[in-house]
């Protein structure tokens, strides 16, 4: 049967939650400590979906749970619900819809830390360059086709610049908006790759930072990388790329999901390698999600649906009558 537009994207938004609470599990790991808290390796939920991940029990901020989504998801579903509501991609409504949201909401995420304490949906940020936009903008990629590029990066930054002003931060979600609407155009993973990269490059020249252009380079070079290594392999893709700053973060989740032709076994290496690893498994997710939905773990979308109620089905539905 037909993969239809809202077969892919019921797959992404299926593989941003999926890969979203599958990397919770390793967040902000070493490679080494991800072995140590899993000998095995992570080969899914990791425990009794619902119970405290263990090394989160006791945590003062957030006891965070086995299947629960974090702030990339959340943040993601405020993006859609936001041109669901408007018809159109505008900060001010973003801005209001992710004022709603309430995870990782505390002093040490300081970009939503400041958006939240400001309180108001009209703010615009100047700096922050962290992977935070990227990881909320999918729905910008559902929303426009790929043909259209200058308002994919247009409407990337318009749900970006709340919290996330700087250079980097922007060009990333641009990246990723633009991948995810290619992957639901069904190109192949060399055309993703380079619509993602022109779209990186152009936010980088329209909205520039101190530091010359970096991210549009870094995304070729990771997916370079991954590509001559002859077998993926958590330890290698960490010994080269590890995730914990903005030029390997994104470009490490654009590589895999360039690279790799499943979303489950993407999330899955995105989580063995640690670091930022729901921000990589939750973006590789949603655009292999989007290019090879059937690739998407059912199984595991049961069970953050059970226990986190996003009805992301019926955001896609919504989404999808949208999209032109």
């Amino acid at each position: 049967m037909a993969v239809t537009v809202t077969d892919r994207i019921v797959g992404c938004l299926k593989g941003i939650a999926t890969g979203d609470a599958i990397g919770k599990q390793a967040e902000m790991l070493s490679h080494d400590d991800v072995l140590q808290w899993y000998p095995h390796g992570i080969r899914g939920f990791e425990g009794t979906p619902g119970a405290i991940i263990p090394r989160y029990a006791g945590n003062s901020k957030h006891e965070w749970r086995i299947g629960e989504t974090t702030d990339d998801t959340e943040r993601t579903v405020a993006v859609a619900r936001a041109i669901i509501t408007e018809g159109n991609v505008s900060h001010l409504s973003v801005g209001r819809e992710m004022l709603r949201c309430t995870k990782s909401v505390h002093p040490g995420v300081k970009s939503l830390w400041e958006f939240h304490q400001a309180a108001d949906p009209t703010r615009i940020a100047r700096n922050h360059n962290g992977c935070g936009a990227a990881i909320r903008v999918a729905p910008v990629g559902i929303f426009y086709t790929s043909n259209r590029l200058d308002e994919l990066v247009n409407g990337a930054r318009e749900a970006s610049i709340s919290t996330h002003g700087g250079s980097l931060a922007v060009a990333a979600a641009a990246a990723t908006a633009v991948a995810v609407s290619a992957a639901i155009d069904e190109a192949s993973p060399r055309q993703v790759l380079e619509l993602a990269e022109r779209a990186a490059a152009q936010a980088e020249s329209r909205w520039p930072g101190h530091a010359a252009p970096a991210f549009a380079q870094a995304v070729r070079t990771v997916h370079d990388n991954l590509r001559r290594l002859p077998t993926l392999r958590p330890a290698e893709a960490a010994a080269r790329h590890f995730p914990n700053q903005p030029l390997t973060i994104v470009p490490l989740a654009l590589g895999l999901a360039t690279v790799m032709e499943s979303a489950e076994e993407a999330i899955l290496l995105a989580a063995n390698i640690g670091g930022d690893s729901d921000s990589v498994a939750s973006i590789a997710g949603g655009i292999l999600g989007a290019m090879y939905p059937i690739t998407v773990n059912d199984h595991w979308y049961t069970i953050v649906e059970r226990i986190n109620d996003h009805d992301l089905v019926a955001v896609a539905n919504e989404l999808a009558q949208l999209r032109h």
